[in-house]
């Protein structure tokens, strides 16, 4: 590896040269089984051929323009998500904390036009919102946040999944403008409510009664990953904002941020802009990707697989010592263990398997939408004898 890149981050020592399907290979030429999708972002898996055919014919018409013209594929893809989400209108970026900056942006902006005096958002223990100033303040992990003071304010932290700490927030706190929260925590550890769709009908109702924004970070449980559309499709209800990203270009990089209502009407010229975002090749690679999913099923797929998968190691882990829960949402899977299990990474991909884990205790999972049945299998055929030698040690 060169000396010139920055030490950001733990990369692993590989270097994949090529892929297809849920397989990629290195460069000394030794197979693996993705069961990380480029953390969530490959749904459709790698070398697809609807997405390559796409990207080729877009990136032989055009590339970029500008969003000062109008670009005739960002129409059709915003339609699109509007036509599947139920929402009204579209902003799109380059990545997730860029639609979770435009996010706050809007929120704060939204909270002026009421005239609140100092906007407060609610945010989430354990959350992950991006590494931006602002969606790191938002973010609920002091591990990332370290050494970045003075964070952002306008923002005050409850813990997830607590309906009781929100009620509280909004009899004390007069200036709160929004809740901003993951439907499915996903580098917190793959936590999901307790009490299903419980948990954002209840924020939804609380917003209601207090003329608040509800505010979802889909980032990486939308665009098919718990087995609909959008995590919050389970629920019954609608947000005000959604934000999205990771697997809407399937790794061509697009982030969007998604309103209706008011928060729709919110940012006008001026208020917010981005110079790559929504290009003709990102948008078509979106395109191809919606479609794919559709046109193949993957989103009931995803559910009935992520099931299937969630059984097979409970069947597998039963009454093993160590294991403290398998959860999932769809292909959104974390296999919770009582210590810390980083290392598993490395062992795993000396088997030949991608997977990762977080929150230092969590496996987590995110195989690509087209994952088959007997992949699946194999994913738990390598992981399982892998964490019970761990667990023995």
């Amino acid at each position: 590896m060169t000396q010139h890149l920055m030490n950001t981050y733990g990369r692993q020592p590989v270097t994949f040269v090529k892929g297809e399907g849920v397989w990629l290979w290195d460069d000394q030429g030794k197979k693996y089984l993705d069961a990380l999708a480029g953390v969530a972002v490959n749904g459709l898996g790698h070398a697809h051929p609807k997405l390559t055919k796409a990207i080729s014919v877009q990136a032989a018409r055009l590339i970029h323009v500008s969003n000062i013209y109008n670009i005739a594929e960002q129409a059709r893809l915003a339609d699109r998500l509007c036509e599947i989400s139920g929402m009204d209108r579209v902003f799109f970026c380059n990545s997730g904390c860029e639609a979770n900056e435009a996010a706050i942006k809007l929120a704060q902006l939204y909270g002026h036009g009421k005239g609140v005096e100092n906007p407060a958002i609610i945010v989430m223990d354990k959350s992950f919102h991006g590494r931006t100033m602002a969606t790191l303040s938002a973010t609920g992990n002091r591990k990332v946040q370290a050494g970045f003071e003075p964070l952002v304010p306008g923002f005050v932290r409850v813990p997830f999944d607590d309906l009781e700490a929100v009620r509280h927030v909004a009899e004390h706190t007069p200036n709160v403008v929004a809740v901003l929260v993951e439907p499915v925590q996903g580098e917190g550890g793959i936590n999901i409510p307790h009490d299903g769709a419980g948990y954002l009908q209840g924020l939804r109702e609380i917003c209601d009664k207090n003329g608040w924004l509800l505010m979802l970070d889909e980032v990486q449980s939308g665009i098919a990953r718990t087995g609909t559309w959008f995590a919050f499709q389970h629920t019954g209800i609608k947000p005000d904002v959604m934000t999205l990203a990771k697997g809407l270009g399937s790794g061509v990089p697009i982030g969007a941020y998604v309103a209706r209502g008011a928060a729709a009407e919110v940012f006008g010229p001026g208020n917010h802009g981005s110079t790559f975002g929504g290009n003709p090749l990102a948008c078509s690679a979106a395109l191809a990707t919606l479609d794919a999913i559709e046109s193949e099923g993957l989103c009931a797929h995803a559910e009935q697989l992520g099931n299937w998968i969630r059984q097979a190691f409970l069947d597998q882990f039963k009454g093993v010592a160590g294991v403290v829960t398998v959860r999932n949402a769809g292909l959104m899977i974390g296999i919770e263990l009582d210590r810390p299990c980083g290392e598993l990474v490395k062992q795993a991909l000396a088997a030949g398997l991608l997977i990762n884990v977080t929150a230092d205790t969590v496996i987590r999972l995110l195989p690509p939408l087209v994952m088959k049945q007997d992949e699946a299998q194999q994913l738990v055929d390598t992981l399982v004898p892998l964490v019970k030698n761990f667990l023995s040690q």
